[in-house]
């Protein structure tokens, strides 16, 4: 059957959400006193203050607005005030390097930017000169947004096109520079209510939103699908507050990346690591048993005893920690790990993952109604995905993903040739992916075409799953694998300089960092993590050697994208030579 999709465009979404919704809250924002409430109504006064505001400094239909803001009311407000306006909003990063604020305020030909406090405006101000088309600058902290809002003309909203570019969302450059991705209301509105069909969103559903609005998973799949359906979203713009705000906001839904799921993970195998032997056998029997009495295995005498007992004792805490409502999760952004994925189900959290990408609107499959651990699920409604098994390095029953539908983009701004490059000729998106599909249609992520390097034997090798893998160990904050046209691989290890620095005092070692990486003892632990961690590779991809490096790989340093995506060649600019040292001399 031909799809017919709730919405096909974001402003009839706010409009259809904002009047059936009327008095009920929308967003919470975290003050001193608690949490104050927005609800629908307000917000759509706000978005009408800000399309007018917009409209007095000369943004009429396609002009670009900017924001570089973390989460806060502000940059919803902004975005449907841009959207009202028929114009097109250009979201970036507070964590994002100056360069890289110029180049896209230069490459959209920004007319406005909205920016988060007097830090980032001192900085925009200091590039403006070498930005002509940036007129304005508002600072949503000081005086001028509030007056901004202020606006008592009524500016009638402008109603954009489906097929008018709603967003540009700028890639993260982190194989060559950024692109421009051109998202359509259609494109938005269409994948997002193909979420709807399957996700098990409900009216009056609460979500924490502390996902970065800027990346199209928080600022389009969770943004306007909890708005569609009437739910309320707390927002968290620092996620060193997520651990703080559960329990005040007690989240019946919840958006997450792996790297959340893998804190939680590290975390509750610390803590059992440090309980009396007992509580530790109780632990493990019990998620033993939940994961054989969900495949409908028999459970021995023991399991049958220690099942409940863990589920009072230990499981109901860890999920109470989220604030004792929580229904269900979804992860998407990158690969979960199985044994991650499994751990949290037998806890008793449902976590539905789906894949997606910019270029596809965010969403492209979905692990819902009916999870399969391991797999990113089957596409959403509107949308279809096929293989290409000419890519390179795809095994036999895998294929470059390639993605049709409602979702996938209109192109990359103002290049034609990399649009061209990235669409097939049946109007597919490549995807850089390689994947494969299951026998019932679900599909498994395997690795990523550009990311693939080849051994001196011809074997090739996707760094990605080997490197989330081994961060599941307690010892390993970050880990680069490398390779390529090399006998073996190698690797740089960034440990988690905590649990080290524990384990340091326990072992009556230095605890100060370049001392205590430098010790033998720390080199030995850390071989034996990266091989208990890497029992499942096959023996090519086995890490031979690995350089200790106590610098944090982030965006600040230019090492990681702002969505904590590793910047390949950066690490390997820095970092080359002593990776190089570890095979006996330079590359010949």
């Amino acid at each position: 059957m031909t799809f017919k999709p709730r919405y096909t465009n974001l402003v009839e979404l706010f409009r259809t959400a904002t009047q059936k919704y009327g008095e009920k809250p929308l967003f919470g924002t975290r003050k001193a006193s608690g949490w104050h409430w927005t609800s629908y109504a307000e917000f759509a006064r706000m978005v009408d203050g800000a399309r007018a505001a917009l409209a007095n400094m000369g943004v009429e239909r396609g002009d670009r607005v900017a924001m570089i803001a973390n989460n806060r009311l502000e940059w919803a407000v902004c975005a449907y005030g841009t959207y009202t306006r028929a114009a097109v909003y250009v979201p970036m990063y507070e964590a994002q390097l100056d360069k890289d604020w110029h180049f896209i305020l230069r490459d959209s030909g920004a007319k406005v930017c909205f920016v988060s406090g007097d830090a980032v405006e001192r900085r925009i101000r200091a590039l403006q000169a070498d930005l002509p088309s940036l007129e304005h600058v508002i600072n949503l902290d000081g005086p001028g947004y509030a007056e901004l809002l202020e606006q008592t003309a009524a500016v009638p909203s402008t109603a954009p096109a489906d097929d008018d570019i709603a967003k540009l969302i700028y890639t993260s450059g982190t194989t060559g520079t950024p692109k421009g991705v051109c998202l359509t209301h259609r494109n938005l509105a269409a994948n997002v209510s193909g979420v709807l069909e399957v996700a098990p969103v409900k009216e009056g559903d609460r979500s924490l939103a502390f996902l970065p609005w800027a990346h199209v998973f928080g600022g389009a799949i969770e943004l306007n699908a909890v708005m569609a359906l009437g739910g309320t979203i707390a927002i968290c713009s620092n996620t060193d507050k997520l651990i703080e705000y559960l329990p005040e906001v007690r989240p019946t839904m919840l958006f997450a990346v792996p790297r959340i799921w893998n804190k939680i993970y590290d975390g509750v195998q610390k803590q059992i690591a440090g309980r009396p032997k007992a509580i530790q056998a109780l632990f493990h029997t019990g998620l033993r048993a939940k994961h054989k009495q969900k495949r409908g295995q028999a459970l021995t005498l023991g399991e049958r005893l220690a099942l409940p007992l863990a589920q009072r004792l230990i499981f109901s805490k860890v999920v109470a920690r989220f604030g004792g409502e929580l229904r269900f999760a979804i992860s998407g952004a990158a690969a979960l790990s199985r044994e991650v994925a499994e751990f949290i189900d037998d806890l008793g959290i449902q976590v539905y993952e789906g894949y997606g990408m910019t270029e596809s609107s965010g969403a492209t499959t979905a692990n819902a109604p009916v999870p399969r651990i391991g797999s990113v699920g089957k596409p959403i409604p509107g949308v279809s995905v096929k293989l290409d098994p000419r890519a390179v390095g795809a095994a036999e029953g895998e294929g470059e993903v390639l993605i049709y539908g409602t979702g996938v983009m209109a192109g990359y701004y103002n290049q034609p040739k990399a649009t061209a490059e990235a669409m097939t000729e049946d109007g597919g998106l490549r995807s850089g992916d390689l994947g494969r599909f299951d026998a019932d249609g679900y599909l498994y992520i395997t690795g990523r075409v550009k990311e693939l390097y080849k051994l001196e034997n011809g074997r090739y090798i996707a760094p990605a799953p080997l490197e989330e893998k081994l961060q599941l160990s307690p010892y390993i904050a970050q880990i680069m694998v490398y390779g390529s046209d090399h006998p073996h691989n190698v690797a740089l290890v960034v440990p988690e300089m905590t649990t080290l620095q524990s384990w340091a005092q326990d072992e009556g070692l230095p605890s100060v960092p370049d001392a205590l990486i430098a010790h033998e003892r720390t080199r030995e632990l850390l071989r034996k993590e990266i091989d208990t961690y890497s029992r499942e590779f096959k023996g090519f991809e086995a890490i031979r050697a690995f350089v200790v490096s106590a610098e944090e790989l982030t965006p600040q340093n230019d090492m990681l994208t702002p969505t904590l995506k590793l910047k390949r060649r950066n690490v390997v600019a820095r970092y080359g030579p002593e990776l190089e040292a570890l095979y006996g001399g330079a590359r010949k």
